[in-house]
C-alpha cells in the first residue's frame, strides 16, 4: 500500500545542509517529517509518544534520551519495498494536547528497518536536521536485537549547538556529533515512522511499513528527567484515506518511561 505524494511538495525537504550526503544505505533517499497529525491522538507518519511545551505547562526542551531494540522487519505485502524508523527527536510533533499547533523544527536520531521487494531486510543507524535528508552512520552497524541507546542535547541550553549520541550496546559501535541547529524547543518523541522516499527516479511516496516485531522504547526522558509519558501523549498510525491502523503504541509502564509500539495491530500490550 504505497502513498504517493507531490513532487512538488517535497522540494522544500530535499534542500540539504552544507557538505551534507543523502542517505546511501539504499538507492532511495529517505526523510522523517514532522507530524502529519490527523487529529488529537493519530497521524499519517508517527506512532508513539509526543511530548509538547503547551501541553507540559511551557516547558522547553533542551535533552531527550531513550533506549529501543532494534525491531525484525518483514515484508507486509508481497514484492513491495517497505521502510521504518525508529528515532527520538526534538521539535516537529504537536505542541498542544489537541496539536492544533504542530512544530516544523526537528533534530533526530534512530534506526532504520526496511525491507527490499525480494523480502531482504536491511538495518542502519542515521540522523537528521530538517530540512535535510537522514545522513546514514556508516560507522555502524546495525542488527535485528541490537539494543540502542541515543541521546540529543544542548551542552549550554538554548544556545542552539546540539550534540547527537546514538550506540549500539549489543556491539559496542557508538557515533557522535556536534551541530548548530535553530530548535523551537517546543516537543520531544520517541517515534517509529514510516519515512518520506524519494527513488533514484525522483518520484516521492510515503515509504510502506513493513511487519515490525515487537518496537520496544525505554528509558525515557527529557531534560535528563524521567518523562512520565501519560497515555493522552500516545499518537496512532493510520492511513488517512483508508482509516488502516499501520502502528499503535501500548499505555505508558515503568513510571511513564517505557512503552511498546505494535504494527498492523489496533491494540499493543504494555511493557
Amino acid at each position: 500500500m504505497t502513498r504517493r505524494l507531490a513532487a512538488g511538495a517535497i522540494v522544500a525537504l530535499m534542500t540539504a545542509l552544507p557538505g551534507a550526503t543523502p542517505a546511501t544505505h539504499a538507492l532511495p533517499s529517505l526523510i522523517h517529517r514532522p507530524i502529519l497529525a490527523v487529529d488529537p491522538n493519530q497521524s499519517s507518519n508517527w506512532s508513539g509518544y509526543n511530548q509538547g511545551s503547551l501541553e507540559q505547562g511551557g516547558k522547553v526542551f533542551n535533552a531527550v534520551s531513550g533506549a529501543w531494540i532494534v525491531p525484525t522487519a518483514t515484508p507486509h505485502s508481497p514484492a513491495e519495498a517497505e521502510y521504518s524508523s525508529t528515532w527520538i527527536g526534538i521539535g516537529g510533533g504537536c505542541v498542544d494536547a489537541g496539536c492544533t499547533v504542530t512544530d516544523t523544527t526537528l533534530i533526530q536520531t534512530g534506526t532504520e528497518q526496511d525491507v527490499d521487494e525480494s523480502g531482504h531486510a536491511t538495518y542502519s543507524a542515521w540522523y537528521e536536521l530538517i530540512p535535510a535528508p537522514s545522513l546514514t552512520i556508516s560507522s555502524m552497524t546495525i542488527h535485528a536485537g541490537d539494543r540502542m541507546k541515543a541521546i540529543i542535547g544542548e551542552k549550554t541550553p538554548n544556545s542552539n549547538v546540539w550534540t547527537i549520541l546514538i550506540k549500539d550496546v549489543t556491539t559496542g559501535q557508538s557515533f557522535t556529533t556536534t551541530l548548530p541547529y535553530s530548535s523551537t524547543h517546543l516537543t520531544a518523541e520517541w517515534i517509529t515512522e514510516t519515512p518520506v522516499v524519494v527513488d533514484s527516479g525522483g518520484n516521492v511516496t510515503i515509504g510502506p511499513m513493513p511487519n515490525l516485531s515487537l518496537v520496544h522504547m525505554a528509558f525515557a526522558k527529557t531534560n535528563l528527567q524521567n518523562a512520565n509519558l501519560q497515555a493522552s501523549e500516545a499518537i496512532q498510525l493510520v492511513d488517512p484515506n483508508s482509516a488502516q491502523v499501520i502502528a499503535t503504541p501500548s499505555n505508558p509502564g515503568h513510571g511513564g518511561t517505557w512503552f511498546n509500539d505494535c504494527t498492523y495491530a489496533t491494540t499493543c500490550p504494555a511493557p
